[in-house]
């Protein structure tokens, strides 16, 4: 007894305990963020949830019951919509925005490698060429561009779109990217260089392979720039078979007039791809957000 009595005196207990008090104004605070974010949440899925329910309605029932779920569910609203032109304005958007992303990923990685990997004067006047490029605004170049196109006779054709799109999407490519390549550990190509490789095989083998999450943010930026711009899709496409979802939806909606059924279930189309990519590919995108912001 006097040996354990000796034993809990020189050794006294500190276990320590879960119930620490949480400060109220730390609880109030984070309930605020949350009721916040949850009210944004709100408004940004709102306006989707409506128009993913009134796109099953018919022409009268969105105006006599605009709030509430369908009476009667019309499936073939989007049937009737893919074959009124959406099935010809989404496989133009997929061409041009997969045609856009290769280029626009591939062309941005190799000269981000380069302005990531060499060090002299020309490559720091390339580096301040491509940070302008980000201030270039569209509408400015709006007539310059037209008129490149016409002398090279690519108004009216997907390439006006695919050219354009990859010109102004490069250089936050590229940034983004060479952030990312600073990150990588110099002996990896000092390496791979004493075992024989090229440049273009340091690139191709070390470089992109382990820059994958920078790269899926790239291309999701990109998707979503290609899908949804409007503006060039409107004034350098003539064609309504060549039109994109943007441009498209516009002369399918004069082509319907009042069938807002019908209109509600192509919009509910040229929004589900971005949708579904965000949702798979969105870990990457924070991950090589914040990964590419290391250094640059």
């Amino acid at each position: 007894m006097i040996k354990a009595n000796v034993k809990k005196s020189t050794f006294p207990s500190t276990v320590p305990t879960n119930k620490t008090k949480i400060p109220i104004q730390t609880r109030l605070t984070k309930n605020i963020v949350f009721l916040g974010l949850l009210s944004f949440a709100i408004i940004i899925l709102y306006p989707l949830f409506w128009m993913l329910i009134s796109s099953f309605k018919s022409y009268q029932e969105i105006y006599s019951n605009v709030w509430a779920f369908p009476t009667e569910w019309k499936f073939e609203n989007y049937s009737l919509a893919w074959s009124k032109g959406i099935s010809s304005y989404f496989f133009n958007s997929v061409y041009v925005t997969a045609s856009t992303i290769i280029l626009t990923v591939l062309i941005g990685a190799m000269a981000a490698f380069v302005l990531s990997r060499y060090k002299n004067r020309w490559i720091d006047v390339a580096l301040l060429f491509t940070i302008g490029g980000l201030m270039m605004n569209p509408q400015v170049a709006l007539i310059p561009l037209f008129e490149i196109l016409t002398i090279t006779n690519l108004i009216d054709t997907h390439w006006a779109l695919i050219l354009t799109y990859v010109a102004y999407r490069l250089p936050l490519t590229i940034i983004l990217i060479r952030a990312f390549f600073l990150t990588v550990p110099k002996e990896l190509s000092e390496s791979a260089l004493m075992d024989g490789c090229t440049e273009f095989g340091i690139f191709w083998r070390i470089y992109l392979p382990i820059s994958l999450p920078i790269v899926v943010t790239s291309v999701i930026l990109t998707a979503y720039f290609a899908w949804n711009e409007f503006l060039f899709a409107t004034v350098f496409i003539n064609s309504s078979e060549l039109k994109t979802i943007p441009s498209g939806l516009m002369v399918f909606r004069d082509a319907l007039r009042t069938d807002w059924g019908v209109l509600l279930s192509g919009m509910v189309i040229a929004t589900v791809p971005m949708i579904v990519l965000l949702i798979f590919l969105q870990k990457y995108l924070v991950r090589g957000l914040a990964e590419g912001s290391v250094k640059g």
